[in-house]
């Protein structure tokens, strides 16, 4: 089912709820997004980072009634809620679970689907529509996030069976790694810098939107470092996806040289996505696991980095 239309709950994630006449201007100094380029019509992705630029949390942030709402893994709500409410005391801000207020689906070639709610969605990756409570947003080609409000949420799912099957959350998973969507889980909390994930070739880094806690270490690496971990997309011939943080070894370089990012089976097989060092990979011997565990096979990204375009966000 990864490669026909779908929808699926998307159960892995909760959200937090920022709230108040302060929400944005608190938000614009803690995450790598610029809050100012979100609006009823846009929608990013986005990360709040330790002072020494380690992400503890991805996400998808929307504007919603007087805040924001940010979709991330559910085991990072909690630590993540209770970090940012430390620097919220002299804010406006309100920061909330609002997980039970939601119900949210991710739709694979959905588009009749949403027409039929009243949601004609562009296709430009971060493209929100909303209609009668409902929110839409395009994450990556043939795919959207739909929003629903609890107690519209039983109806809508409804009528979403009506016209597209029910798939696994596995299914959804593989195809953001095909789209080469990294993401925070909990045993990933504080591993990365956003560029190691390719954060900001997603449109989830601006580096023009002035201080943020870790902005000095993520703006250095832009303009001044050479990255020497990134994401890259993998195949693994066995079905069982391995969990974020196991780590791939390389026998040429005799240790680690990276970590998986999010991994989901694809058939008789899995693809994942890992952080590891450019050059273990040009070596291309890497092992799951351990130095003699099975052997991992490169595949494309659908992406080039570019930090010419990645700078001007």
């Amino acid at each position: 089912m990864a490669d026909s239309a779908f929808f699926t709950p998307l159960s892995h994630e909760g959200i937090l709820a920022v709230r108040g006449s302060d929400a944005g201007k608190f938000l614009q100094g803690q995450l790598t997004c610029n809050i100012s380029y979100l609006s009823l019509e846009y929608a990013s992705l986005g990360a709040r980072c330790m002072v020494k630029g380690r992400m503890q949390s991805s996400f998808r942030i929307l504007p919603e009634g007087n805040g924001y709402l940010l979709a991330m893994a559910s085991e990072l709500l909690e630590p993540q809620l209770a970090d940012l409410k430390k620097y919220a005391v002299f804010s406006k801000a309100t920061l909330t679970d609002e997980s039970a207020a939601w119900a949210r689906f991710g739709l694979q070639g959905g588009a009749g689907a949403l027409q039929a709610l009243g949601l004609d969605l562009p296709p430009a990756p971060g493209s929100t529509v909303r209609h009668d409570g409902l929110i839409a947003i395009t994450v990556s080609a043939e795919r959207s996030e739909l929003w629903i409000p609890v107690a519209q949420a039983a109806d809508v799912r409804q009528r979403l069976a009506a016209t597209l099957p029910e798939g696994c959350l596995n299914d959804w998973l593989l195809g953001q790694i095909r789209a080469g969507i990294g993401q925070v889980m909990g045993p990933t909390r504080e591993f990365f810098i956003p560029q190691m994930i390719n954060l900001q070739a997603v449109d989830g880094v601006s580096f023009k939107k002035g201080c943020y806690t870790g902005q000095e270490i993520v703006a250095r690496m832009q303009y001044l470092g050479k990255l020497k971990r990134r994401q890259y997309r993998l195949a693994l011939a066995q079905q069982e996806a391995p969990a974020p943080a196991t780590p791939i070894f390389s026998p040429t370089h005799g240790s680690s040289v990276g970590e998986v990012v999010l991994a989901a089976s694809a058939g008789n097989e899995c693809e994942l996505l890992a952080v590891l060092s450019a050059e273990a990979v040009e070596d291309d011997n890497l092992h799951l696991g351990s130095l003699e565990g099975p052997r991992l096979q490169l595949l494309t990204l659908p992406y080039e980095l570019d930090r010419d375009r990645e700078i001007q966000r």
